[in-house]
């Protein structure tokens, strides 16, 4: 090389170490879900540090389940980090000395060998450090690298990082970060106890729970999300797997965009959008009426069955031309108006003769019609659908019971101390099924017994109504 090309090559390396220093420097602002930190409002580059612990810690799963999650910040999924094109991320990672496991994070925002893995290996008690620049915009998963790798992601260790673009997202008026996992544990779903981790059920992809934002019940009732009409929303969602793809729906609402897995690919007028473990997705939405919106994975038994379920509570004026409610309830006769003649003989419905007809016939009618909602063992869903099983509200008062089976209930209401707040529709049955389904519920999972007859019902379908509630109970 010659002379000139030397001085010329030194000159220019030490301009970019000039300019590199030059860069301001900026502590990250790392928040744990559902938040998110502010938008950057900078129109340039800087140096940002974070600064990330990794923790071990018991944590509830679901009422009466605890589990050892392993953590970045303590929280599953881990703290949301926003930086911007172009920044130069210094990384500290530390372990807590109280940790059981070695841990380090690959982060999907890195372009380098192992997304940062292998730099930021850290013993307990010990912390890493290492840079790398955000070379491209975009909404990345991080998780832990160290082996076994499913297991350490299968307790929790994932989140996301925010690469904003130059030019900023589009201004909206909430943010919030949604991040789904799947949970296997060696009790099945709502085994109560300190549930350890099942390699063999993670390896059959067998899970027992599939949550958002680390538990059941982490954005329901008290913990929902919240909004008003007339909000626009993004929601930053991500999976952390290890195993599951999510069908990401939002029940009762179109997504006016969807990021394409984070990147800038932009669909509109989405009403479910895949989400890939360790992918993301990036969502909006205007809220045009009041209501409270469930967030499902739409593969939907795991919704009902093993917790991927949240809610956003949007309070405003109502729009009855975009929404009307339910406006006429009328009889509906499919072959006109008036009953077909058929030959023969309609055959009789089979009633039952005893109470223990009944209870058998009423677990028919309840796997039928309540199961869904209720669960199979009855316990309900956490902050979503008040368990049945061992119910101090169902045994408090038959016929109100009776009135919330024909005609519905609504408001807030307290079940076995925990607080409930949604609508049960009233449910189409017959006088027969109606007393069955009570007689099966009131002498089944530890209720107090007793008998509800077809009388009953009849009496109440002509003199009761629907049960209100108001106010709160929290």
């Amino acid at each position: 090389m010659k002379v000139r090309s030397v001085v010329a090559a030194v000159a220019m390396s030490l301009s970019f170490g000039a300019l590199a220093k030059s860069l301001p420097v900026e502590e990250a602002i790392l928040t744990a879900p559902p938040m998110v930190p502010p938008p950057i409002s900078r129109d340039h580059a800087a140096k940002v540090v974070v600064r990330m612990e990794t923790v071990e810690k018991v944590m509830k799963m679901t009422d009466g389940v605890e589990y050892m999650y392993w953590t970045f910040g303590g929280s599953v999924p881990g703290s949301f980090i926003r930086v911007r094109e172009g920044d130069e991320i210094e990384f500290h990672l530390s372990n807590h000395p109280s940790s059981k496991m070695p841990h380090n994070i690959d982060l999907h925002a890195v372009t380098g060998p192992g997304g940062g893995a292998a730099s930021s290996f850290t013993a307990p008690g010990h912390t890493s450090t290492f840079s790398f620049k955000a070379l491209n915009p975009g909404l990345y998963v991080y998780h832990c690298a160290t082996a076994p790798v499913g297991m350490h992601i299968a307790n929790g260790m994932y989140g996301l990082i925010l690469v904003e673009p130059e030019e900023g997202l589009p201004k909206v008026d909430r943010e919030y970060y949604v991040m789904q996992g799947d949970f296997y544990t060696k009790g099945e779903y709502g085994e109560a106890g300190l549930q350890p981790f099942d390699m063999e059920k993670a390896i059959n992809e067998d899970a027992d729970y599939v949550v958002f934002n680390g538990s059941v019940g982490a954005m329901t009732g008290d913990n929902a999300l919240t909004a008003k009409v007339g909000d626009s929303v993004r929601l930053y969602v991500g999976n952390g797997g290890p195993n599951l793809v999510s069908s990401f729906h939002v029940i009762g609402e179109i997504f006016d965009k969807v990021y394409v897995e984070g990147g800038d690919t932009i669909n509109r007028n989405v009403q479910t959008t895949l989400v890939p473990a360790g992918g993301s997705a990036i969502t909006e939405f205007k809220l045009d009426v009041p209501g409270n919106f469930i967030m499902v994975d739409h593969s939907i038994f795991r919704a009902f069955n093993k917790g991927a379920l949240g809610m956003i509570k949007v309070d405003g004026k109502e729009d009855k031309v975009v929404y009307s409610g339910k406006q006429a309830d009328t009889v509906y006769l499919p072959e006109g108006s008036a009953i077909q003649d058929v030959d023969g003989e309609a055959p009789k419905p089979v009633t039952a003769k005893s109470k223990e007809e009944q209870i058998r016939f009423g677990q028919r009618v309840y796997e039928a019609n309540c199961q869904a909602c209720h669960q199979g063992n009855g316990q309900g869903i956490p902050a979503a659908f008040p368990p049945v099983a061992g119910s101090d509200f169902l045994n408090a008062d038959h016929q109100r019971a009776i009135d919330v089976v024909l005609h519905g209930l609504s408001g807030p209401i307290k079940v076995n101390g925990n607080a409930f707040d949604s609508v049960m529709p009233a449910m189409r049955l017959s006088d027969e099924d109606a007393a069955n389904v009570l007689t099966f519920l009131l002498n089944s999972w530890d209720n107090k017994g007793g008998k509800v007859t077809p009388a009953q019902v009849a009496e109440r379908r002509k003199n009761g109504k629907p049960v209100k509630f108001d106010g709160s109970v929290h």
